[in-house]
């Protein structure tokens, strides 16, 4: 059928389509059909892992080998098809996970179909569809709003971050989600057509960004890619006249197979692949893998009180009537108010169950939102009622109330004011003075369990916190206290801080924020960053999407606003405050064992670079062979690398990537090319076997001094790497020396390794405490004045 043929169809937004008109628009097309999948497909995997530009080099340097009858040579294509394997089913297995997790993580849309309110998957809506939107809800495709009112945010397609009003008849875009207000909306484009393709599209660019780590080693394998080449053409050039064509090659191939890191750009993939796995397992979602190797570096930790430090499960505990009301009357003006606006967050759904409807239909209103910190209805008697926080809505008199709501936000309570107007507010103005209070409600939530632990843990490892929250900041303060947040006293009422505040200096000085915009969170975090902190931020609600955005890591809990879950680069499907530990954990453990390890690669090809750079000049021949290469590659490289891997990592992991691996690995290569250089000129008399050998041995005990300098202090894991290694190679080199091309040595062989060894472990402590030197250097310049003990209240700042 057609597409052309199914007219737009206005229904009525009390009974939608039938059931037979949403199969008519399905079988036409005008399905909401969802973007293409953002894992990759098997085909891409494949490609991806196989026809790269060093699997392909590798193959053009064994056409080579075989090319001079070197077959026995091209041992290293075993490493190449075990990294390649490796990465095929890695990708397969996480692809899998993301796969199911994904459909938990899937929300569906209140759709009207049938004259009934039905959930439907976003794939399953069709054009002319109703569906019905609250705050925190994303629009599922483009829309025309037929009932109710409704203020979206639409920065994720238009860029600004100020709520827009919409009315009956105006447009939602796709992509946009509700921030206040709840209403009716009819899809005009779908699938394809809406803005959500593009919403997509641009999702999934920024998605493929790349992290710091990521950068560091594109950088060093396009530094690789570039010179290898040339190298390798000057290397076969210089020694095919001195060496002939057969030992040309063969040694040109061992010098270009030392220097291209073909296990550190898998090291890294696979490694963060296993993670995005591991972290699957725990119900977390991961949107981007930048989240991940910045969670190995915070040092800062937002986070909001209701459902974060506590569970987010109100319950009205007290009112206190005021002028002249009785607490009958004031329960009645609660239910008449909350049953008439649309229900937002979790003290709605409080005030709902606690006070019973008086069936009025509010005449107009202004839906609560977390900027405004109010809401407001008109009743069909004329008046106005306003509900929202005491300190915004009375203004300078709620002054004379704090006597009474002091005790209360001592204890930790929420407490809402409700006032009487005279003239409706229309939302877009701040509310006029001299409201009359009718009374206030006090709310109390619950600590969600084993918070306390939780935050005796990032004290532990040296994370701060800081609670933003949109309540008040004495009651956040009492909450945060019982929860164990450090200098939880030290607080900052936010209501009537300007733009212009340096809001870093506030984010150093005060713990706690209450009374806070979306605005401002994003603000102070901004502020931590330019002071050079790596900022993680938990939210939940359409409030925490602006600081989501500008964290470095951000996770949202699986049970809050569609909103929430979309801007976060991570997704707590369970909710558990208590998970966020092992998750930055998880963090820590896989970006600094990739660092760690990635010191061994980086050794291997220093040491290739320099010595071929050193035989251009010089009259030698390589004096290694690629099949050696390859037994260093395999046991004191990839083996030691990938079971590191496994090892906690306790630390906030610190400095770039490629400076940190460059200062381990420089020692080794510097050692191991010193080493082979001075047996290279002092051996000249030797046997061309018994030289390799020699050479080979040297270059394999640098590599097992940086793998002793990594596994420093000892632990049994570190200590079982240590001996796999040594007996592994050990074994190689007894049992299977033809394999790798290694001689018996004689009496001068044995003297010269004596003296070049002996050499290379002085040299190797030498650099190693240079290096030390230049890694700590940075560090100290960086240090930073410790927090000021303040204790603070706003007019402190302002």
């Amino acid at each position: 059928m057609d597409s052309n043929t199914i007219p737009v169809l206005r229904a009525d937004p009390a009974r939608g389509l039938t059931t037979e008109q949403a199969r008519q628009r399905q079988a036409a097309g005008l399905r909401n059909t969802p973007p293409p999948d953002l894992t990759k497909s098997t085909a891409r995997i494949l490609r991806d892992n196989l026809l790269t530009f060093y699997n392909l080099l590798f193959l053009a340097l064994a056409g080579c080998l075989v090319a001079v009858g070197a077959v026995q040579e091209t041992l290293f294509l075993g490493i190449v098809v075990c990294n390649a394997a490796v990465g095929v089913v890695q990708e397969l297995r996480v692809r899998a996970a993301l796969r199911r997790i994904a459909l938990l993580a899937a929300r569906p849309v209140r759709t009207v179909r049938d004259g009934t309110e039905q959930l439907l998957d976003t794939a399953d809506l069709v054009r002319d569809d109703i569906v019905r939107l609250r705050p925190g809800d994303q629009v599922p495709a483009d829309a025309v709003l037929v009932e109710g009112r409704a203020e979206c945010n639409e920065s994720l397609v238009t860029g600004e971050e100020d709520p827009v009003l919409h009315t009956p008849g105006e447009p939602l875009l796709s992509g946009s989600f509700l921030v206040a207000g709840s209403c009716a909306a009819r899809l005009v484009r779908v699938g394809p057509d809406s803005c959500a393709a593009r919403i997509t599209g641009e999702a999934r660019r920024a998605r493929t960004r790349r992290s710091r780590m990521m950068r560091s080693l594109d950088a060093w394998l396009r530094f690789v890619g570039v010179l290898i080449l040339p190298l390798g053409l000057a290397m076969v050039w210089q020694q095919w006249a001195a060496s002939g064509p057969r030992a040309a090659v063969t040694g040109t191939v061992a010098a270009l197979v030392g220097m291209i890191p073909e296990g550190l750009y898998l090291l890294v993939s696979i490694a963060l692949a296993v993670s995005v796995l591991n972290l699957a397992r725990r119900h977390t979602l991961v949107r981007e893998l930048t989240c991940i190797e910045n969670l190995a570096h915070v040092d800062v930790l937002c986070l909001d009180k209701t459902g974060t430090l506590t569970a987010g499960q109100m319950q009205a505990e007290e009112l206190l009537p005021v002028s002249g009301l009785s607490q009958p009357e004031l329960a009645a003006l609660l239910g008449g108010y909350v049953h008439a606006m649309p229900e937002t967050n979790a003290t709605d759904r409080a005030l709902r169950e606690a006070f019973p409807s008086q069936g009025w239909q509010a005449q107009g209103q202004v839906p609560f939102s977390s900027a405004r910190k109010w809401g407001a209805a008109l009743l069909p008697d004329g008046r106005c009622l306003i509900l929202g926080a005491p300190e915004l809505v009375l203004g300078a008199d709620c002054a004379a109330w704090q006597p009474k709501l002091a005790p209360r936000l001592a204890q930790g309570r929420r407490v809402l004011v409700l006032a009487q107007s005279s003239c409706p507010p229309d939302g877009s103005a701040p509310l006029p003075a001299g409201l009359r209070p009718l009374g206030f409600v006090v709310l109390r939530d619950k600590l969600r369990p084993g918070t306390a632990e939780t935050l005796a843990y990032f004290r532990s490892q040296g994370v701060t916190l800081r609670v933003l929250s949109g309540d008040n900041a004495a009651a956040v303060s009492r909450v945060a206290l019982q929860a164990g947040v450090e200098n939880a006293d030290r607080y900052l009422d936010l209501s009537g801080v300007g733009e212009e505040a340096d809001w870093a200096d506030l984010a150093r000085r005060y713990t706690v924020f209450g009374r806070v915009s979306p605005r401002q969170k994003q603000k102070l975090i901004a502020g931590m960053q330019a002071a050079g902190h790596t900022v993680a931020m938990i939210g939940d609600g359409v409030n925490d999407v602006p600081a989501l955005g500008q964290a470095d890591c951000s996770l949202a809990m699986g049970a809050g606003s569609e909103a929430a879950r979309q801007a976060a680069q991570m997704v707590l499907l369970d909710s558990d405050f208590a998970a966020v530990p092992a998750i930055l954990q998880e963090g820590r453990r896989v970006i600094g064992n990739i660092s760690r390890s990635a010191a061994l690669f980086l050794y291997k090809n220093i040491f290739s670079f320099l010595v071929s750079a050193v035989l251009l000049f010089v009259a030698l021949p390589y004096p290694m062979v690629p099949r050696q290469i390859s037994l260093i590659s395999g046991l004191l490289i990839g083996l030691p690398s990938f079971l590191l891997t496994f090892e906690p990592v306790r630390g906030r992991a610190r400095g770039g990537f490629m400076t940190g691996a460059v200062l381990s690995a420089l020692p080794g290569g510097l050692t191991a090319t010193l080493g082979v250089l001075a047996a290279g000129t002092l051996g000249a008399g030797l046997p061309r076997n018994e030289l390799s050998t020699v050479c080979t041995l040297l270059a394999a005990l640098a590599g097992m001094l940086v793998i002793l300098r990594l596994c420093v202090p000892l632990t049994p894991l570190r200590a079982a790497v240590l001996t796999l290694c040594l007996g592994g190679f050990a074994g190689a080199c007894l049992l299977l020396p033809g394999l790798f091309a290694l001689s018996p040595l004689s009496g001068p062989a044995l003297r010269l390794l004596g003296v070049c060894a002996a050499g290379t472990v002085l040299f190797f402590a030498l650099l190693q405490g240079v290096s030390e030197w230049l890694r700590q250097r940075p560090f100290r310049a960086a240090r930073r004045p410790a927090t000021l003990p303040v204790r603070g209240r706003r007019s402190d700042a302002t």
